[in-house]
């Protein structure tokens, strides 16, 4: 009795259960993890220590930071998306592992990799020398990522230095618009090849201002993914563009967590990177929607993180006027505004999105119209920004019919109670003001 009033009065702490809990909570909060620039302090050895433990494109912390932009996946998937999912999770997790190293090969791909790869008939369609599937040339072959690293392996030769890497990176960026294969095919080929690309990155330690601008390409090359694997996703091949396109967002959301890293750790005093506002408001545009998980919050904790001349920048104002117009249902000012000042990378991140706003706006004027008073297709058409066929296709996949009045003109007759989301996936349609953000683009490459 008398322990028992001594345990009350001092109470002491399990540590087994201090860690559990501790770990359960970390568990808890593992979606997107943002992690701060550490202290600028410290002399080259703590600076080589940080800069081997910042970038995040491995292990637990990429997890954390997939489903963010991914989601929450539902169902069962395809075995090769498991493997994809085990390789992310193993993606550098050995990088840790080594000293400071420069690689010493130098080709696209290391000599013994392309000989072993032409014993196993292992040659992607880019890589076969004039078609054979058997033979391939340094021109050609590229280093194909490892799922796991040894160090007790691991030869210079190997390794590709960053001059090499860079100008790999360069070629494979080219395949994506100079080939005539289908763009799924092109995409799974770059998918791998960049992830061996940042793997060597990472064994080398190289995470200074000069790979900044390769990261910011390999972002280009999955935020342009994002938007034309969605429309690939309504052919014959859904299911696997649709895995594709899953393993995709996960993957960008990687890249972006290492990019923001790479910006803090290169900083120089109240400054920022000539292309960092609009890559950082590529995080809010992809995380609009808050139904599956609690972005809100985590968009708060995102703001206060960014630098000010960040949020001050015209692309982050973009942004966060999207955020506001998507949360308060404002369709208008949601479609006006990116047609008049969505770049190009910014269209494609936002594009998801787009069709669960013309819904909403569709319900809207369905519900809030005079039964005697349809509204006209044409300006149906010029508010949603598409074509008016496709409006009509759009109405019907809401579960509302068109007519045509007395004058001949396409209505939609209100009131109608049949309405319904349109089911992910069902179609996809056109956004009329696309070709003034692809003009836009061309003109920023010809400056």
């Amino acid at each position: 009795m008398e322990r028992r009033q001594q345990q009350q009065q001092n109470p002491r702490r399990n540590p087994s259960s201090s860690s559990s809990s501790s770990s359960s909570s970390h568990s808890s909060n593992h979606r997107w993890r943002y992690r701060p620039p550490p202290n600028r302090t410290g002399g080259d050895a703590r600076a080589r220590h940080r800069k081997d433990s910042y970038l995040v494109d491995s292990g637990d912390a990429t997890a954390h930071a997939s489903e963010a932009v991914a989601g929450s996946s539902t169902g069962n998937r395809e075995r090769r998306e498991q493997r994809r999912r085990d390789q992310d999770r193993e993606d550098g997790r050995d990088c840790g592992e080594f000293a400071s190293v420069v690689g010493t090969c130098p080709y696209m791909c290391p000599v013994g990799e392309m000989a072993q790869r032409e014993r196993l008939r292992d040659l992607a369609v880019f890589e076969r020398l004039h078609g054979n599937p058997v033979k391939t040339s340094p021109e050609l072959a590229v280093k194909k990522f490892c799922r796991t690293i040894s160090t007790k392996h691991v030869q210079l030769s190997d390794i590709r230095p960053f001059s090499v890497l860079g100008s790999t990176l360069d070629y494979l960026m080219g395949l994506m618009n100079s080939t005539p294969e289908p763009f799924e095919t092109v995409h799974d080929f770059i998918f791998d090849r960049t992830r061996s690309i940042r793997q060597d990155l990472s064994m080398q330690n190289i995470v200074d201002k000069r790979v900044i601008h390769m990261y910011e390409k390999m972002v280009n090359f999955h935020v342009i993914s994002h938007h034309k694997l969605r429309v690939s996703s309504s052919g014959p091949n859904s299911f696997n563009i649709s895995s594709l396109h899953h393993l995709n967002r996960e993957q960008l959301a990687k890249v972006l967590t290492s990019l923001y890293n790479l910006y803090d750790l290169n900083r120089d005093p109240n400054s920022m990177h000539k292309n960092e506002p609009e890559y950082r408001s590529l995080y809010v545009l992809l995380c609009l929607n808050s139904e599956s998980l609690p972005e809100g919050e985590r968009l708060s904790l995102f703001f206060r993180r960014v630098p000010t001349p960040v949020i001050k920048s015209k692309e982050m104002s973009f942004a966060r006027r999207i955020l506001r117009y998507f949360r308060t249902g404002n369709y208008n000012r949601f479609f006006s505004t990116i047609a008049a000042e969505a770049s190009y990378l910014q269209y494609c991140a936002l594009e998801p999105y787009i069709d669960k706003v013309r819904a909403l706006a569709v319900l809207c004027i369905n519900n809030g119209g005079y039964k005697l008073h349809p509204y006209p297709i044409a300006h149906l058409s010029n508010l949603l920004m598409m074509e008016e066929s496709e409006v009509e296709s759009f109405c019907n996949a809401c579960g509302l019919e068109t007519s045509i009045d007395e004058q001949g003109n396409k209505v939609l007759p209100t009131k109608q109670p049949a309405f319904n989301h349109p089911k992910a996936g069902h179609e996809t349609y056109g956004f009329s003001g696309l070709e003034n953000i692809c003009r836009g683009r061309e003109a920023e490459e010809n400056v």
